[in-house]
C-alpha cells in the first residue's frame, strides 16, 4: 500500500514539474518575442550575388528591416546547388537571428538526389511564408542560329550533347527545368554548373554555353536589352513580361511546366511568436508597392500566405519532384 502511494505521489510529482516547466518555458518564449528582435538578422541566401534568389531577397531585406527595426543582412552563401547554404540555415541558433532563402533545389531536390546531404528539409526548417514563384525562360545569346525552341531541339536530335547549357549549380531550379525538357524533347545537352546565376549568365552573355533555363526574375533585363534571346518560357501560360514569347507546351512539348520559388524559413525550434513576427513583416514588405512593383516587373509573382501554407507547399514540391525522380525523368548528375 505505501508504495503504491509512492508512485502515485512521484507521477503526480512529475506532472506538476512538467506543467510548471511548460509554463516557464510559455513565458519565456513570449518574453524573448516581446524584445524581439534586438539585434541585427542575417538572411542566407545559398546562391551567388546577382541571380533571382538574391535579387528577391534584398528586396525583401531591405523592406523588413524598416519594419523591424533592425537590420536584414544578406548573406550569400553559394555551393553545391543550394546545399551549403541550406546546412549553415539549418545547424544555426533556432532565435530568430538566422533565416534562410529556401527553394526547389535546396528543399526539394537536393535532399531525394544527393547521397549525403547534411540536412533534413522538412525535420530541420520550420516554414515562415511563399515570398513568389517566377517561371523560367530559355535564352540563347542574341547572336545564336537558334530562334525558336524547334530549332534548337532539331539540332540538339541530331547533335547529342553537342549543346552546352548553364545552370546555377547541381540541382537548381534551372537544371530542373532543362532536364525535364530533355526527357520530354528525347535530347541530350551538355550541363556545365556554376556557383550562381551571375557567372552562369557572364558565360551564356560571352558566348561560352549556348543556352540557359533561367528564372525571368534575373534574365528578363538582358532580353529586353537584345543581349539575349528569349525562345520559350516554361509556364503554363505566358509571362505578361514577354508576352510574344511562347511556352513550352505551345512549342510541341504539351504539359511541359517548371519554375522557381522562393520562401524564407527559419531553423526547427525557434519560438513560434517569433516565426508569427517574421510572417507578418515579410507580408508587409510583399503587400508594399515599391516590392510587389520590383517583382513583377522581373517576371515574379507575389504569393505571401501563412506559415502553414509553405510547409505545405514545400511538401507537394517535395513529392513532385520525388515522382519525377522515380519516373527516371530528373538525374541530376
Amino acid at each position: 500500500m505505501r508504495e503504491e502511494m509512492k508512485r502515485h505521489y512521484f507521477q503526480r510529482l512529475m506532472k506538476t514539474i512538467l506543467l510548471a516547466l511548460f509554463v516557464f518555458q510559455g513565458i519565456s518564449n513570449m518574453a524573448y518575442a516581446q524584445i524581439y528582435p534586438s539585434k541585427s538578422i542575417r538572411l542566407i541566401v545559398p546562391f551567388a550575388p546577382g541571380g533571382g534568389n538574391d535579387t528577391v531577397a534584398r528586396a525583401v531585406a531591405q523592406q523588413m528591416s524598416q519594419s523591424l527595426g533592425q537590420a536584414v543582412i544578406v548573406e550569400n552563401k553559394p555551393g553545391a546547388g543550394g546545399a551549403l547554404g541550406a546546412d549553415l540555415a539549418a545547424k544555426a541558433t533556432a532565435d530568430g537571428y538566422t533565416i534562410f532563402l529556401g527553394g526547389v533545389g535546396s528543399l526539394a531536390v537536393n535532399p531525394q538526389v544527393m547521397a549525403k546531404i547534411p540536412y533534413d528539409p522538412i525535420k530541420d526548417f520550420a516554414p515562415i511564408i511563399l515570398l513568389a514563384t517566377a517561371p523560367s525562360v530559355v535564352a540563347v545569346n542574341a547572336a545564336s542560329q537558334f530562334k525558336t525552341i524547334q530549332e534548337m531541339t532539331a539540332f540538339a536530335k541530331q547533335n547529342p550533347r553537342k549543346l552546352n547549357y548553364a545552370s546555377n549549380g547541381n540541382g537548381s531550379s534551372a537544371q530542373i527545368a532543362t532536364v525535364i525538357y530533355e526527357s520530354m524533347a528525347d535530347v541530350e545537352l551538355t550541363h556545365v554548373p556554376y556557383k550562381g546565376l551571375a557567372p552562369a549568365l557572364t558565360d551564356l552573355l560571352s558566348g561560352q554555353v549556348q543556352l540557359m533555363f533561367s528564372s525571368t526574375v534575373a534574365i528578363t533585363p538582358h532580353i529586353q536589352a537584345g543581349r539575349l534571346r528569349a525562345l520559350a518560357v516554361t509556364s503554363s501560360k505566358r509571362s505578361p513580361l514577354l508576352p510574344n514569347t511562347p511556352t513550352l507546351a505551345e512549342s510541341g512539348l504539351p504539359g511541359y511546366e517548371a519554375g522557381s520559388w522562393y520562401g524564407l524559413l527559419v531553423p526547427a525550434g525557434t519560438p513560434d511568436l517569433i516565426i508569427q513576427r517574421l510572417n507578418q513583416d515579410a507580408a508587409k514588405a510583399l503587400n508594399q508597392a515599391k516590392v510587389k512593383e520590383s517583382l513583377i516587373a522581373e517576371g515574379a509573382e507575389v504569393i505571401g500566405g501563412t506559415a502553414q501554407d509553405f510547409a505545405k507547399y514545400i511538401r507537394l514540391e517535395y513529392a513532385r519532384i520525388g515522382k519525377l525522380i522515380k519516373a527516371g525523368q530528373l538525374q541530376i548528375n
